[in-house]
């Protein structure tokens, strides 16, 4: 297991560096002393004050298209970033035999131990594969759809639980539908904020966020499933009761371990929260700029992402690089273990810090929700 020590440590050293980055983040001018993972903006926002007890209700549109379309009209020439990624698909097949070589390598191993492996590196790998997932779901692998899908199906076996095709459906809605009641499934629910108020539910919520993140679609806005979706399900069953057999079930409980841990209180599942919960007031979508986006497919750079979604992770720093005046006054973070704190200690922030809209709103004004 010497390979797998070696890389479990390579991914530790980044973790750790975005711990760094956590500690830092006061150097680089904060909202508050207290506050280092989000920069105050040359706008002058301000920071959100209270606890939200209804989401931030906006009568504008999502801010990403307009932008997209000054961004355009002033560079045509990052249409040029367009496109699929021909290095996505070698990288996919790697981490998949990697991590399915490595659960094999579990069979003998006692619990304790398949439990840390699971966390400080099969974590890791099954969440790139989950972002590795979230690429395809915008056909940035292949030029042909089938194609995507197909390595979106085969990217999802180490998971262990089938998602790809669903993910897809209801990621791209929350795209075309940033922020609407009832279409933008990354929102949290009514009960979630309702429930999760203290620092002891926060802990609950951020534990189990997989969990909902997953399960929420299917009881607020359920699809048919179609041909795609059983594909899905069978290939998945089918590689699960596959690998039970021949490699025994701490090889299949490494795997699920490794989804579940690495989609809770994880330095990497911090993106979750960091990308659209409000920190800042008026501002709904949020980039991160550190160490993991390495591992992460530069989903860190959400804001770009959500300007620019057929633009693949590999180039969306260039969006940036290249159109620089229209990200530096913008809010980000420096470190996702950060905001996975602030979210649990800070009693402003909870599941209702979202921007929600009505499907017909349309002007600029931002309002804060009624308070139930």
């Amino acid at each position: 297991m010497s390979d797998v020590g070696d890389s479990a440590a390579i991914l530790t050293l980044l973790a750790l560096s975005e711990l760094v980055s956590m500690g830092r983040g006061g150097d680089h001018g904060s909202l508050r002393n207290e506050e280092p993972s989000v920069q105050l903006t040359a706008g002058g926002v301000v920071a959100v004050k209270t606890l939200a007890m209804d989401f931030y209700w906006a009568e504008a549109d999502e801010p990403h298209a307009s932008r997209r379309k000054m961004i355009l009209a002033k560079y045509p020439e990052i249409r040029k970033l367009f496109g699929p990624d021909s290095a996505a698909f070698p990288q996919i097949v790697a981490i998949v035999l990697l991590q399915i070589w490595t659960a094999t390598l579990m069979q003998e191993a006692r619990w304790p131990v398949v439990v840390t492996v699971a966390y400080f590196f099969g974590a890791f790998l099954n969440h790139n594969l989950f972002l590795a997932i979230h690429e395809l779901s915008h056909n940035l692998a292949f030029s042909t759809i089938v194609y995507n899908r197909l390595l979106g199906i085969f990217a999802n076996l180490p998971i262990s639980i089938p998602m790809s095709v669903t993910f897809q459906k209801y990621h791209l809605e929350h795209h075309k539908y940033q922020g609407v009641e009832g279409m933008d499934m990354d929102i949290p629910s009514y009960t979630e904020g309702r429930l999760v108020t203290n620092v002891f539910s926060k802990i609950a919520w951020v534990l189990c966020q997989l969990f909902f993140y997953a399960f929420r679609p299917l009881f607020l806005n359920p699809k048919k499933p179609g041909f795609w979706e059983v594909s899905n399900l069978l290939c998945q069953v089918a590689f699960d009761a596959c690998l039970l057999y021949f490699a025994g079930v701490k090889a299949l409980a490494y795997l699920l371990l490794a989804t579940f841990l690495g989609g809770g209180m994880h330095p990497i599942a911090g993106h979750f929260i960091a990308e659209h919960y409000v920190f800042l007031k008026g501002q709904e979508t949020y980039s991160y700029y550190g160490p993991l986006n390495m591992l992460t497919w530069n989903v860190g750079y959400h804001v770009e992402h959500h300007d620019f979604p057929r633009i693949p992770g590999c180039k969306l720093h260039r969006v940036r690089q290249i159109a620089p005046e229209f990200y530096e006054d913008l809010g980000h973070h420096t470190s996702w273990s950060y905001v996975i704190y602030k979210y649990i200690t800070d009693a402003t922030v909870g599941p209702f810090s979202r921007m929600m809209r009505k499907a017909e709103s349309r002007t600029v004004k931002t309002k804060h929700g009624k308070t139930n």
